[in-house]
């Protein structure tokens, strides 16, 4: 397994576990019970996963947006549930949306407005079937539309789950209305609404990945046509458990040379059956058929004859830790074919790790996998398990799994109803790729800490240079939207939306490729519409060049963030996805006249309030122009930015600024954000001189308008780029309109109006509680734990130590601690205690009996089985009873009137 070590490693352990041997790396060293061979796998995982969470990559997004910070459009009905499936038509502008017994079609430039509507409501029999057969009235045994696709200009083809009895049917797009024609859905579409699914519309023919049966223990892939319909082998060598995410089609006929046929490619996730593993082991697949497959004439009747399957891997080089399960993918065509791309979002199916990646491959690898690779077989091993190995013999004639291209049809074969019998059947034995696929750079575009992906769409820009990026919106289980960027091989996230604020899945994700680019996002409650950037939200040139948007450009002639139209571009646009801030035009330099003012009284505590717009900006303060140090004790941060003052005293009376620190790459960009003069109010009386009580403050605040530079009574504020070499950026001074020197290692340019509304300014630590799971770190959280697991252990360890309750190396070491004098007893004590120490006392009861004159007694009983000793074995009789026994020295010999019984378990022979 590629880039899988670790996994490799507990498997390898794993297989031990029948000989009860332990393994290390390749080596076997020695027998080990099966407990300590359960605490080496749990320690090698516990290990894995504490070495991911800890130094695993993290890609916090440079802007946070609120969802009352942002126009959001949104589409919601009363008792409706379930909005997750989307269909954009963007010849007629509709955008259709497919809910649980209902259809919408809605204004794609503004989904509020509702132009149709039609509900699909199962019958009640069908409904009370449904109920009979162990499934909820209120929930599953409902109509949850499924399949929403295009059939042709005048209808759509719908198909819903309908209680459990998957129903097809035909809408009109005239009249909004179904046509009641309803067909069997087996196959179509999926029976439970929690079941995954996929489908894809291709020329009139619905391809659809779904369960075949009720209890979705039949999975196909299958294809509805009038001419043909065909469906996978019910084999767990073709599908074992899968899990579908998306299935689409690549025009590989356009243009072939070699007489190729279309593609409809599938994504989903497995069970294993090519690696042992303690559980079931998760796989990503890739699956493919022919669009022009008829099936075969004696094998594979009615069944795909170019059914073929490949694993996608997604990993993290660095670290050998593989995402092995697939949620949803994108495929970003071109018109050629072969230069499309693959997105896909990956996590691990062990859970609660907290990581997810995105993952590209290019469609020339798939088919290089699939056209040239080699195949897997099945193999018999020792003790009967089957295992897959690689097929390294030639493989028949035609290649099996291969579309019919023109070298086919020239030896008769125009179809796949003409393949010869070796062909199908190896197809049929052998649907299983040992090459695998591997994704663009061997690694993760961008992996994510603490997120899970849901869904993923990409959008490929033109940015004002000219070079073309990909922009990756992925969404999440709690409604977060996130944009990323891959610039220069390296991924930057410009920024985070909550689309919902009840922090739901996104269920589904949407692009539009016309005119004005819109994101449809559909979930449980609803559909939100969003535009793929918020250029009007950058106030300054700074923040918009910072931001590294391939979307947005600032307009230095109407000094506003506007995003950046391709086809009809202004020559006075800036733009640099490099974050070099230093393009921005100067302006003029704040005056702290125009701070805000904040009146305090003496020794009373005062708040000086501060937000970052930036995530990855980190906070300095400024006093008349010197750097604040946080670790005074008079000056806390409160928030990550504001800074609190406990007890003002006239030496922290002066001129406060707020500096943003931004570093991209080699550069370091700080802002001014706010400023505040302090001051003392001297008409009123102190009421206290506890240097913990807090002042009543008085701010005034500034609302300046941004003018273009000339305007002497503009209030501004600075940039300042400092250079490698540089530590500090230049400091404003306090005095009035003073304009600040460059020197020969630092750039200062003012960008920027100050103040900035606060309401208007992310914070750098998330204040909004709603979105404080956004910043959240789980690394110090498994360390801890981890430790106190540690703890726990040693804890255990040193009470069973001390309860003498481990070997005697372990009391060795007591007795070393303690200074006990107490010797390790021998490893016999513990289970014969009840039996020698009696006799030893009884042995010196009967020598100091014996020499009292008295007559020697016999023992008691030890528990053992034993007879009296009756004439060499004989019966005994009367006579053997009445008549007292010699008395000999044997020492099991008893005589029961002399000695009472004193365990319940002794005998009495006499």
């Amino acid at each position: 397994m590629t880039g899988s070590r670790p996994l490799q490693t507990i498997m390898m352990a794993l297989r031990c576990r029948e000989k009860r041997l332990t393994c290390v790396g390749n080596i076997t060293v020695s027998k080990v019970p099966e407990s300590n061979m359960a605490l080496s796998v749990l320690s090698i995982f516990l290990g894995l996963l504490l070495e991911v969470s800890t130094h695993g990559p993290t890609g916090i997004p440079r802007t946070t947006w609120k969802h009352q910070e942002v126009n959001l459009i949104q589409f919601t009905e009363t008792g409706i549930f379930n909005y997750s499936i989307l269909l954009l038509n963007e010849d007629t502008n509709v955008l259709y949306v497919g809910a649980r017994e209902a259809i919408f079609e809605l204004d794609m430039e503004n989904i509020s407005v509702k132009k149709n509507e039609v509900f699909w409501k199962v019958p009640e029999e069908k409904q009370t079937a449904c109920v009979l057969k162990g499934k909820s009235r209120e929930t599953e045994c409902l109509n949850y539309i499924r399949v929403l696709q295009v059939l042709n200009d005048a209808s759509l083809y719908v198909c819903g789950t309908y209680a459990f009895q998957p129903t097809c049917d035909y809408l009109s797009l005239q009249d909004f209305k179904l046509e009641n024609k309803n067909e069997d859905g087996r196959g179509r579409c999926a029976f439970d609404p929690a079941q995954s699914f996929a489908s894809v519309m291709v020329d009139g023919d619905l391809y659809s990945g779904t369960a075949f049966n009720f209890l979705g223990s039949e999975p196909i892939i299958h294809r509805s046509s009038p001419q043909m319909s065909l469906r996978t082998e019910y084999s767990i060598s073709w599908l074992n458990e899968p899990s579908f995410v998306f299935a689409d089609v690549i025009r590989e006929s356009k243009n072939s040379p070699d007489g190729d046929d279309d593609k409809i490619y599938f994504f989903f996730t497995e069970v294993s059956v090519e690696y042992e593993f303690v559980g079931k082991l998760s796989i990503p697949r890739i699956a493919r058929v022919c669009k022009g497959d008829l099936g075969g004439q004696r094998t594979l009747q009615k069944k795909w004859t170019s059914f073929l399957k490949a694993k996608l891997v997604c990993s993290m080089p660095e670290l050998n830790f593989v995402f092995n399960v697939v949620h949803d993918v994108f495929i970003l065509k071109t018109p050629d074919w072969k230069e499309t791309v693959i997105y896909g979002v990956f996590t691990s199916q062990w859970g609660n790790i907290g990581l997810s990646a995105v993952c590209a491959y290019n469609m020339s690898t798939v088919d290089e996998v699939f056209s040239k690779g080699k195949y897997m077989q099945k193999a018999s091993v020792e003790q009967s398990h089957t295992k897959w190995v690689r097929y390294n013999a030639m493989p028949p004639s035609p290649r099996p799994g291969a579309c019919i291209n023109n070298i086919d049809r020239l030896q008769n074969i125009s179809d796949s109803l003409r393949l010869p019998d070796k062909t199908l059947q190896f197809i049929k034995d052998h649907p299983l790729m040992d090459d695998q696929v591997l994704p663009i750079g061997n690694g993760p575009k961008l992996i994510r800490r603490d997120v899970n992906y849901t869904q993923i769409v990409v959008d490929r820009v033109r940015a004002l240079n000219n070079n073309v990026y990909d922009v990756i919106f992925t969404s999440t289980d709690k409604g977060v939207l996130q944009k990323a960027i891959i610039y220069d091989n390296e991924v930057h996230v410009v920024e985070e939306i909550q689309l919902f604020t009840n922090f739901e899945p996104i269920k589904t994700l949407l692009l539009s490729s016309r005119g004005k680019k819109w994101l449809y996002a559909g979930s449980d409650a609803g559909v939100v519409q969003s535009p793929t950037a918020f250029c009007e939200k950058y106030l300054s040139c700074a923040d918009c060049i910072l931001s590294r948007d391939p979307y947005c450009a600032w307009d230095s002639e109407d000094n506003s963030c506007v995003v950046q139209d391709h086809e009809s571009r202004k020559s006075n646009l800036i733009q640099n996805l490099n974050g070099d801030a230093n393009v921005c035009p100067r302006v003029k330099y704040v005056s702290s006249d125009d701070y805000q003012k904040i009146i305090v009284k003496p020794r009373n505590a005062a708040e000086l309030q501060c937000q970052l717009k930036s995530n990855l900006a980190k906070v300095v303060w400024k006093l008349n122009g010197t750097v604040l140090s946080v670790e005074d004790s008079r000056y806390h941060l409160l928030r990550g930015d504001s800074l609190l003052i406990l007890s003002v005293s006239e030496q922290d009376l002066g001129n406060y600024e707020c500096w943003s620190e931004e570093q991209v790459k080699s550069s370091s960009f700080a802002q001014l954000v706010a400023g505040f003069v302090l001051s003392f109010d001297l008409n009123v009386p102190s009421t206290t001189s506890d240097p913990t009580s807090t002042a009543t403050t008085t701010t005034t605040p500034l609302n300046p308008v941004i003018q273009t530079e000339g305007n002497a009574n503009t209030a501004e504020s600075t940039l300042t780029s400092t250079s490698p070499g540089s530590t500090t950026p230049t400091t404003l001074p306090s005095q009035t309109e003073t304009k600040l020197t460059p020197t020969s290692s630092t750039t200062v340019q003012t960008l920027w109006t100050l103040p900035i509304p606060i309401s208007d300014v992310p914070n750098l630590e998330t204040k909004d509680p709603s979105t404080e799971y956004i910043k959240s770190n789980n690394s110090n959280a498994l360390l801890l734990l981890f430790l106190l697991f540690f703890i726990l252990f040693l804890a255990l360890m040193a009470y069973n130590c001390y309860m003498q309750f481990l070997p005697p190396p372990c009391l060795k070491l007591r007795a070393a601690l303690l200074g006990s004098n107490k010797k390790a007893k021998p490893e016999y004590m513990a289970c014969e205690a009840g039996l020698i120490e009696p006799i030893v006392e009884k042995t010196v009861q009967i020598e100091a009996h014996n020499q009292n004159g008295a007559q020697q007694k016999g023992l008691r009983d030890t528990g053992y089985e034993t007879e009296p000793d009756c004439s060499n074995g004989k019966i005994p009789t009367t006579k053997h009873l009445e008549e007292p026994q010699e008395s000999k020295d044997k020492p099991f010999d008893v005589i029961c009137e002399s000695q009472p019984i004193e365990y319940a378990d002794a005998d009495a022979p006499c």
